[in-house]
């Protein structure tokens, strides 16, 4: 791979991405840089790509109908939805065959392909919300942002349906070393979130999470900050006097730059009503 890819400076707009580069990024050979170049990876090309490196042209009709059935070809149906033909494949296949293709696309270089892979775990209905998120983790903590961000979106719904037993489960991540796991168990259970459906029992109940919250009320990475604050200021949409109750007790007892910061982020929708 030329250096001058490797070292490209990440193009601003989707047509501003060169040639050579969209092309690499279409074959599976080479990581986004950001939102720009994520956004416009043809997956529907780069799965024909990976099915023909795969040795699995005869199984581009699976995927191929569940791509027809889209009524939108939005990047957040797309993934899923190829994610559910392999899951469709993996039932015609032998268990070696299923986890040796697999563990191809976990580590693959392509960060839309450890996307699917990240999905595959979210929505595989034999795993148990335990193996779920035991599966995720490494997802969850990739390098890349955008395999990070799929990585929650994919546990979401079954962690919404599993909460009280999930909310157990991410006591141990809000304390890992790895701030990207730290920031994962926050962004995931978000009343509200984004690109995500709301989980109305948090929205209601928003102290159920009230342990994840506090372990991470003074974190030292601002990513986790922003995503502790983002969790108060969805939680102040519905029970503002809670917010403002949490966010006054945690100044009495963390007086550090860092919790500041997570409730000045935290009350801002509030401060905007008053």
């Amino acid at each position: 791979m030329p250096d001058s890819i490797l070292q490209r400076k990440a193009a601003r707009k989707g047509t501003d991405i060169p040639d050579d580069v969209l092309h690499l990024l279409q074959q599976g050979q080479l990581q986004t840089l950001n939102l720009t170049e994520w956004l416009a990876v043809d997956h529907a090309l780069l799965l024909q790509n990976a099915l023909d490196k795969f040795g699995l042209q005869r199984s581009s009709d699976i995927f191929l109908s569940e791509l027809d059935h889209l009524k939108e070809k939005k990047i957040m149906k797309i993934i899923p939805a190829i994610a559910q033909a392999w899951l469709n494949l993996f039932e015609q296949q032998t268990h070696q065959e299923r986890t040796r293709i697999f563990n191809v696309m976990a580590p693959h270089p392509s960060d839309s392909i450890r996307c699917w892979a990240a999905y595959i775990v979210g929505i595989d209905p034999r795993l148990s919300i335990e193996q779920k998120l035991a599966g995720i983790r490494p997802f969850a903590a990739d390098p890349h942002f955008g395999v990070r961000e799929i990585a929650w979106m994919a546990v979401r719904g079954p962690v919404a349906m599993q909460l009280l037993e999930s909310l157990v489960l991410l006591n141990d991540w809000v304390r890992d070393q790895d701030a990207n796991i730290r920031r994962f168990a926050i962004e995931l259970t978000r009343p509200q979130g984004v690109w995500a459906k709301h989980i109305p029992e948090l929205k209601e109940h928003p102290e159920l999470a009230l342990p994840l919250l506090e372990a991470v009320q003074s974190d030292s990475i601002k990513y986790v900050q922003d995503s502790v604050g983002n969790w108060l200021n969805d939680a102040s949409k519905t029970k503002p006097e809670w917010v403002l109750q949490v966010c006054d007790a945690w100044l009495k007892t963390s007086d550090t730059k860092e919790t500041k910061r997570i409730v000045t982020r935290a009350t801002r929708s509030l401060i905007k009503k008053q």
